[in-house]
């Protein structure tokens, strides 16, 4: 290979100075969501008031509803995939390799592991929310509709969706909410006969 074949490089072999930018601002945007993760109330707050004025923005607009039924879309699947298992259980009926969830009271403790993370999910979330947002800055994108009709058909969605995966928990019996392993406490005064 040639010197400047790769991508990036300059006719010199070094870094071009648009490569060195990019990667510069990937390292700061990185810095900033790693700085981000053990603050998740902080995080979802600032994410539901972006959603606000972005609701907000489309309200006063009169506009841009196929954007925002888009965006409503996109953040179902989105909780749908946080909402899942990691390994889907139907899937692993069949076989008997790899982890399963527990199905009975006295199997061992298994965390649920999501399909998609709290922290990427709440990454998507916002990066939805932003694109939205820009979205609502050009007119090629305010396609008219009448919105009652994607309102109708959101709410029908979203509840066949959430009625599937409410089933699908109940028939493989996990909860997508565990706080850790129970523990048990033992007698109180188990330890009082050595005291005296």
């Amino acid at each position: 290979m040639s010197e400047g074949d790769s991508i990036g490089d300059s006719v010199h072999g070094k870094p071009s100075v648009v490569y060195r930018f990019f990667t510069r601002l990937g390292q700061i945007y990185q810095s900033w969501l790693d700085k981000s993760t053990p603050y998740t109330a902080v995080r979802w707050v600032v994410t539901l008031g972006l959603s606000f004025v972005y609701m907000i923005r489309v309200y006063l607009l009169q506009g841009w509803y196929i954007v925002t039924y888009a965006l409503g879309i996109y953040h179902l699947n989105l909780f749908i995939a946080f909402l899942s298992p990691k390994v889907d259980p139907s899937l692993m009926e069949d076989s008997d390799d790899g982890p399963s969830l527990p199905t009975k009271q006295n199997e061992e403790f298994r965390p649920f592991i999501r399909r998609l993370p709290e922290f990427k999910f709440w990454h998507a979330a916002t990066k939805g929310i932003l694109v939205a947002m820009v979205c609502t800055f050009f007119e090629a994108f305010n396609v008219p509709v009448f919105w009652p009709i994607l309102v109708m058909y959101f709410i029908m969605l979203f509840c066949i969706t959430m009625k599937r995966q409410i089933k699908h928990m109940i028939k493989y019996r996990y909860i997508p909410f565990t706080h850790g392993k129970r523990t048990y406490k033992g007698k109180e005064d188990a330890g009082k006969a050595f005291a005296s």
